[in-house]
């Protein structure tokens, strides 16, 4: 079959996934999974070895990714569900002051927001960006944006999220590296987006009187536009975003309710940050020792075992378990419930994964890949820029940033392949693809519709700031992977 043929199959295919999650409203798992059998088979694929495709490229996937999402999301609801996410963030506002409360609650989102997933995390800290938006009498949004885009930025960076470990382990990099290079970057775009909201934060935005009323505990005064915020009708949302998130519909839904958390003393800061850091301390010290210490050795091989994802996680659910829960008096049962809450919030989450990886598999299977390869070689662009504009663009068409990258991933696996890259410039491109998952989070996506019904902004509001705010900040972890470029 000519490559062009393969190419058109190629770009119907894509054309189906997104009319099948955008217009059908299917969900992406069952959606991923029709188009790779349809892509499949027009590519020519024999019928005979179309399950074993699938089943190959579902298994392979998951058996890398499963694990540490399921893990990393017990150990997130552990430290939700024990109040240690709400005690972390009233000690660092304690700690910068009143002054630096808003960044305060930036770091609250980057350090919360490796453990928990990005819309648990919004609920949990929206209720504290609430607080002292009242005690200061100074628009919410100054609080919630640098905070909620913190949270955005690690989500699409760094493992133990969904789409950065599928990424990582789609395209050969290497987690440890991951981590290594991607939470300074991480870091520097939080900090960089943190001065802009600063700056887009100065002027006014129309905020719905529901929410003003829930922050400031009064209704606005309509004719005063020179308080907090200023009165402006909702703007009405979709109700689920196309994979499983439901998004708030009604001005009254924008009311931040608590989940149920343990009644007893919250934890220290310091339990919290200790074991927020435990698994990624770990990670980087197994990729350390596998870079420095003889082969062969025993302190090579112990390093090995402790730094690999799963088993780190692991470690880390196990003191979580001990001193967030048996230690505060939770009974075993109880901390088998709570680990067991976790699962079906990423059931979903980890099947798209898995999906992903299926049409990844038969793009490799059906010679598409190869001939998309071919392709992209062809234009002469650098396979980071590459990376970093396909996500942007699956992003901004679809929505989901998990779903754009593992699109992404799927996609140039054959290329970068081909190009023959080290585990480091390998580990920059899957920090690419995470820049251009955070960027352009508009209409069509949930977290969108979250942080914008929460904040009380109409649509026009969230465009200007929100989506402005995530796009840059995508643009600006894009700019920094490139300058390392040459480095590594």
């Amino acid at each position: 079959m000519s490559h062009s043929t393969l190419l058109l199959i190629a770009v119907v295919g894509v054309a189906t996934l997104l009319l099948l999650i955008l217009r059908a409203k299917v969900q992406p798992f069952v959606a991923l999974v029709v188009v790779s059998i349809g892509v499949a088979l027009a590519a020519g694929v024999p019928a005979a070895d179309l399950v074993k495709t699938i089943e190959e490229g579902m298994g392979s996937t998951l058996g890398h990714i499963a694990t540490i999402i399921a893990l990393g999301a017990m150990i997130g609801r552990i430290i939700e569900l024990s109040g240690g996410a709400r005690s972390f963030a009233h000690s660092l506002i304690d700690r910068f002051g009143s002054r630096r409360t808003p960044l305060a609650l930036t770091v609250a989102g980057f350090l919360l927001g490796i453990p928990v997933f990005f819309e648990v995390g919004l609920i949990i800290l929206m209720p504290i960006a609430y607080g002292v938006a009242r005690a200061s009498r100074k628009p919410l949004l100054v609080y919630a944006l640098p905070m909620g885009a913190a949270m955005l930025t690690v989500h699409a960076f760094l493992p133990p999220h969904p789409g950065a470990v599928a990424v990582t382990e789609a395209i050969g990099a290497d987690q440890g590296l991951v981590l290594l290079m991607g939470i300074p970057i991480t870091a520097v775009v939080i900090l960089l987006g943190y001065l802009v909201s600063r700056r887009m934060t100065r002027r006014e935005y129309p905020m719905d009187p529901a929410v003003y009323a829930e922050v400031y505990g009064e209704q606005p005064d309509a004719a005063d536009t020179s308080g907090p915020g200023q009165a402006s009708g909702p703007a009405s949302a979709p109700s689920d975003d196309g994979h499983g998130t439901a998004v708030l519909t009604k001005p009254s839904q924008a009311v931040v309710e608590a989940p149920a958390e343990d009644v007893r003393p919250a934890p220290s800061f310091g339990m919290v940050l200790t074991l927020i850091v435990t698994p990624i301390l770990l990670i980087l010290l197994g990729t350390i020792g596998q870079n420095v210490l003889s082969e062969g050795s025993l302190a090579r091989a112990v390093l090995t075992v402790l730094g690999a994802p799963m088993v780190a996680l692991l470690i880390d659910l196990a003191l979580c378990a001990y001193f967030l829960g048996a230690r505060r008096g939770w009974d075993r049962a109880h901390i088998a419930s709570v680990m067991g809450s976790a699962l079906p919030s990423v059931a979903m989450v980890i099947l798209v994964a898995g999906a992903g990886g299926v049409f990844g598999k038969v793009l490799v299977a059906s010679g598409i890949g190869d001939a998309i390869a071919d392709v992209l070689e062809k234009t002469g662009l650098p396979a980071l820029f590459l990376a970093f504009l396909m996500a942007l663009a699956l992003r901004a068409a679809q929505g989901s940033t998990t779903v754009a990258l593992i699109t992404t991933a799927g996609i140039l696996t054959p290329l970068l392949e081909r190009a023959h890259l080290s585990t480091g410039q390998l580990s920059l491109v899957a920090l690419a693809i995470g820049a251009g998952g955070l960027a352009v989070s508009h209409i069509n996506d949930a977290g969108y519709w979250m942080f914008t019904k929460l904040t009380g902004l109409d649509v026009a509001s969230g465009l200007r700031t929100w989506t402005v705010l995530t796009t840059t900040m995508g643009l600006i972890g894009f700019g920094l992977t490139a300058a390392l470029w040459p480095l590594v």
